[in-house]
């Protein structure tokens, strides 16, 4: 019986969620013993135009080419997974979409002719059908593990859409949104991380984006009440996860 085909595509990002592959070791080695890696040219891999049963797809959409090449891959893949802040909701490149990108690119560049992007950066499922998201800023080993055993056995995995009070509170860390007052993003971002900033005392970010049931805007009324000004309470919705549609409102 064939091994299922897996290739590891990248778009606008940091390389960050596929590094996330890499850096399994060798439990990367045990995982190309159920499935075919076929392209990953981080692994040295070189087959962009494969037909295979799975495509994970790191990074943004914001040039025409990009545009091409996901409606190429999706048309190569049978499941198509987004992995990581950038190909789920935009990124941080995606900032661009609140700023004036061609006046930048007239003052910024000699040349800016040659220059060729989209007006908007947009997510990977603003393109294209895609079939699971990996939330993270990077995702984890353990998400990549996990998703290609459930795959192999013909099932998705389970989405943990908690929130990371819920990490918080297992592992007995002190909440700093309480005992300290600090901006913690942990009410509205997704479990994953391990609570790892709440851990050593410091505020979520919410790097692995919004947890489910969010109330974007009422925690943005309490980010308020903490004193932050409006513009930096935006920016802690927007840095990593600007074009979450949970976050819209904010």
């Amino acid at each position: 019986m064939s091994k299922p085909r897996v290739a590891v595509h990248k778009f606008s990002s940091c390389d960050g969620c596929q590094l996330a592959f890499l850096n399994l070791g060798e439990d990367l080695l045990r995982l190309t013993e159920i499935v075919e890696l076929v392209h990953f040219l981080e692994a040295g891999l070189d087959n962009a135009t494969a037909q295979v049963d799975v495509a994970f797809v790191e990074g943004s959409i914001s040039t025409p080419e990009d545009l091409e090449r996901i409606t190429a891959i999706r048309a190569n893949s049978k499941l198509l997974i987004t992995i990581g802040a950038c190909a789920t909701s935009g990124g941080v490149q995606a900032l661009r979409n609140y700023a004036d990108a061609k006046a930048w690119t007239q003052a910024i560049y000699a040349s800016p002719q040659y220059i060729s992007s989209l007006d908007k950066v947009t997510p990977i499922a603003a393109q294209v059908k895609v079939d699971l998201e990996l939330w993270g800023c990077p995702i984890t080993g353990r998400q990549v593990i996990d998703t290609v055993r459930a795959l192999t056995n013909g099932a998705l995995p389970l989405q943990n859409a908690d929130k990371v009070c819920s990490e918080c509170k297992r592992d007995q860390h002190s909440c700093v949104l309480v005992s300290k007052g600090l901006p913690c993003m942990g009410p509205v971002t997704r479990s994953g991380c391990g609570a790892l900033c709440p851990s050593i005392g410091r505020e979520c970010y919410g790097c692995f984006g919004p947890a489910e049931n969010t109330e974007a805007k009422a925690f943005a009324e309490t980010l308020a009440r903490l004193g932050l000004p409006q513009d930096e309470v935006q920016r802690r919705f927007r840095l990593i996860h600007s074009q979450a549609k949970e976050y819209e409102q904010t």
